[in-house]
């Protein structure tokens, strides 16, 4: 223990003082919103991560201290305060009843990309980031050559989730049941060129996003089966990649900001009424993160942002604000299975929309029925659930028990993420509950009639 103390104050001693300071007027660029905290507590009784630790690092209150004390200088250890700012699921639960109105996500997330600028990045994730995330093109050439090599490394499982697991064991995989990447990504399915369809009401442009693209491309056609079927006109521009989520929530401003501009270009091809996701954490990505995040760029870009951010909506929204969804599904065609629903952070902490993907499920004619405690978070957390995910497992096991404690034949969710936790979880108890999107459930009862 000596030895490892010793090696820790030598760490911290070893820090030029310069970049201490220049550090530390960096992270003096938050103060404002920092002194918003009147360190009361609350986010004690919201974070998830605390309901399982306990520890005071671990909730919001304490890494604002920590973050302060990079300002006054009382914290030396920059990589410290960045480990526990990197330990936080980002789901915005803190955020959502704060009183202050604190926006904790928002400034974690300012503070990594500092904090990341002073330490630099570490060469892998720079790596994955910069030269792989950041071009579409590329990631999707990975991604496909992955998927073709992936059962050599995972076994299927006769499952409903259609979970894998890896045949081999190792600290990333081992006891994980993951959701495969598809034969043929939603993209693939496509041409090319620009998608376009002229249709006769609202005219849509769809943003994909990475997981719906590679893992869950059904949730892609079932959007398009919904915007057809009610003679929406469709734009999909090709070219699409990440929102930018993975590479902001390391750090990486640049690659962010690299995403967000090649969107920008990407949907200015086209005048639409409504950009559309099927994703929780792109809409709150796109409404939220790309125009604070990059509120002190160039004008121009920012106008742009704002423009698209304004315009974003969630499927569901679109489909219960802008469509007749129970008169295109007769009575008698309907299922009427039991559903529940569990609210993904990102759809209804952070837009405020909860009630229209239940809307869905209902008018495709099944029940729904509630959980207990359906907005609390499932625990993944993107890279959270790689980095420290026998947490994640305890937070999603208790997701897990409200879903099967209802009795449901289907879980939905709004958030593919989300989607594969809790695949992975219901996976683990060996349960027989369908993991699917609203958009999913209609689309099923739409193809029924």
């Amino acid at each position: 223990m000596k030895g490892k103390s010793k090696t820790r104050s030598d760490s911290q001693q070893s820090i030029p003082l310069d970049k201490m300071k220049k550090l530390a007027l960096e992270v003096k660029k938050l103060e404002k919103e920092l002194a918003a905290c009147t360190r009361c507590g609350m986010c004690q009784a919201n974070c998830p991560l605390f309901e399982r630790t306990r520890r005071e690092a671990d909730v919001s209150r304490g890494k604002l201290v920590l973050i302060n004390g990079l300002i006054d200088g009382v914290f030396k250890d920059a990589e410290g305060v960045n480990e526990r700012l990197q330990r936080c699921l980002l789901c915005g639960s803190c955020a959502h009843g704060c009183p202050s109105g604190v926006n904790t996500v928002e400034i974690f997330i300012r503070a990594r990309a500092i904090i990341a600028q002073y330490l630099g990045m570490p060469f892998v994730k720079k790596l994955a980031f910069q030269k792989i995330l950041s071009s579409p093109e590329r990631f999707n050439g990975l991604m496909t050559m992955a998927g073709a090599f992936q059962k050599i490394f995972f076994k299927d499982e006769k499952n409903l989730q259609g979970t894998s697991c890896a045949r081999i064991a190792s600290p990333l995989l081992r006891n994980r049941h993951l959701v495969p990447l598809k034969e043929e990504a939603f993209n693939k399915s496509l041409s090319k060129d620009d998608v376009r369809v002229e249709g006769k009401g609202v005219k849509i442009a769809f943003f994909v996003g990475c997981l719906i693209d590679k893992a869950f491309p059904n949730i892609g056609h079932s959007v398009v089966d919904v915007l057809k079927h009610f003679h929406a006109g469709i734009f999909i521009p090709s070219g699409q990649g990440c929102c930018g989520i993975p590479a902001i929530a390391a750090g990486d401003l640049e690659t962010f900001e690299t995403l967000v501009r090649l969107h920008v270009d990407l949907f200015s091809k086209e005048k639409f009424d409504y950009l559309v996701t099927a994703c929780a954490t792109c809409s709150s990505t796109i409404i939220k993160l790309w125009p604070t995040l990059l509120k002190h760029r160039d004008k121009e870009l920012l106008k742009r942002i704002e423009a698209l951010a304004e315009k974003t909506v969630d499927i569901s929204w679109l489909m219960e604000k802008r469509f007749d969804l129970a008169s295109a599904v007769p009575d008698h065609k309907k299922k009427n299975d039991i559903i529940t629903y569990h609210d993904p952070c990102h759809l209804k902490k952070s837009l405020g929309v909860s009630e229209e993907p239940r809307g869905v499920i209902i008018a495709s004619g099944n029940t729904l029925k509630e959980m207990k405690n359906s907005d609390a978070c499932c625990g993944m957390g993107g890279s959270f659930n790689l980095i420290h995910y026998e947490l994640s497992t305890e937070i999603g096991q208790i997701k897990a028990e409200n879903i099967i404690a209802t009795g449901c034949s289907t879980v939905a969710t709004s958030c593919p993420a989300c989607m594969m936790q809790i695949s992975d979880m219901l996976a683990k108890n060996q349960q027989p509950i369908r993991v699917k999107h609203p958009v999913e459930i209609y689309a099923e009862a739409l193809s029924a009639v």
